[in-house]
């Protein structure tokens, strides 16, 4: 650390979430981005593929020839299966942290991994070492870990929603029915290579119906937070905009639980979370309001039928599924405002 600041390195700089995160950070007053690092457009500079980013950073550079000696952070924006082989490669740097945006350190248990992402582990040894971080959830405990496994987009807009209520058991847990729109930029910058389903840019898709990989991750929290078994029905869209996710959970509460009680317990847990923004009761909602920012807007609403509710949640894929998350998590690690450089 150099001046009261962080010295931190950008590993896939130049992706849509590399691109955002790069952006917030060069905003932030407690960050020196030391070093932005990709596999392709070596000694370019940063402004040539974010009109954004007005401050003068490094060129673009490749991640061996950094002296981890003198880096504080390290922010991994990589496909899955690389961040874990350069973590363990680096964590002997007793002093290094690493904040990883990608699927490596997500899944507890390795084996899991394997089923859900086609790959063996390659730092089995550290999974353990490492904390699943959606912020409102892990502010107590984050600083205790040098890895933090940034959630998925998908995963992060449900859970805001549903784990408090999951917590207090609240819902009936059979039949959960997920709904989730996202823009396209979720699929990173191949996403034309991803989807080649005709009128891209005019349609909504349909995709990774019976295993889409997030099921990996609800399964995992769902299974913390509640006591019953969780079933539920998970189908994520793609919509023709650019960024975004808008997910609708259909809910059957409990007998003698009434709406004004679902609100009032998501109302109770959010009222410290400066980035969750929960609305009125049957408050139509789009994300909007959230687009380029770190919020998460909810609306519980009421259904034709008694006992029956959904909660719409919206974020913005890039920044509270991705980069803004991971900029909130390291404000928690080093002590900084939660809301600093997110304003």
């Amino acid at each position: 650390m150099s001046q009261n600041k962080i010295n931190t390195v950008v590993a896939g700089a130049t992706g849509y979430v590399g691109l955002d995160l790069v952006y917030y950070l060069s905003k932030h007053p407690k960050v020196n981005i030391s070093h932005l690092c990709a596999q392709k457009n070596l000694g370019k500079n940063i402004k040539n593929f974010d009109k954004r980013i007005k401050k003068k950073l490094p060129k673009i550079s490749n991640l061996n020839k950094i002296n981890w000696n003198n880096i504080d952070l390290l922010f991994l924006s990589l496909p899955t299966g690389e961040a874990q082989k350069i973590i363990k490669k680096l964590f002997h740097y007793q002093h290094l942290k690493f904040i990883d945006l990608s699927a490596d350190f997500r899944i507890k248990n390795f084996k899991k991994y394997k089923s859900w992402y086609s790959m063996e582990h390659k730092a089995k040894d550290l999974i353990n070492k490492s904390i699943y971080s959606i912020p409102e959830f892990t502010k107590d405990t984050i600083k205790n870990f040098r890895i933090i496994a940034n959630p998925g987009c998908y995963p992060t807009s449900i859970q805001l929603a549903l784990l408090p209520l999951l917590q207090k058991s609240l819902l009936k847990t059979k039949n959960i029915t997920i709904d989730a729109k996202s823009g396209y930029s979720g699929a990173g910058k191949n996403y034309h290579l991803k989807f080649l389903h005709k009128n891209f840019y005019t349609s909504v898709f349909a995709y990774g119906i019976e295993k889409h990989r997030h099921m990996s991750e609800l399964d995992q929290e769902f299974k913390k937070y509640s006591k019953n078994k969780i079933e539920y029905t998970f189908n994520p869209h793609l919509v023709p905009v650019f960024r975004g996710i808008l997910s609708s959970m259909y809910l059957e509460t409990k007998k003698g639980i009434s709406i004004q009680k679902i609100h009032l317990i998501l109302k109770k847990f959010h009222s410290k979370n400066i980035f969750v923004n929960l609305k009125k009761i049957n408050s139509p909602i789009g994300n909007g309001n959230v687009l380029n920012t770190n919020n998460c807007e909810i609306s519980v609403c009421n259904t034709r039928y008694k006992n029956k509710i959904v909660i719409f949640s919206a974020i913005d894929n890039l920044v509270k599924g991705a980069s803004g998350q991971a900029i909130q998590n390291m404000n928690l690690i080093y002590n900084f405002k939660e809301n600093l450089g997110l304003k």
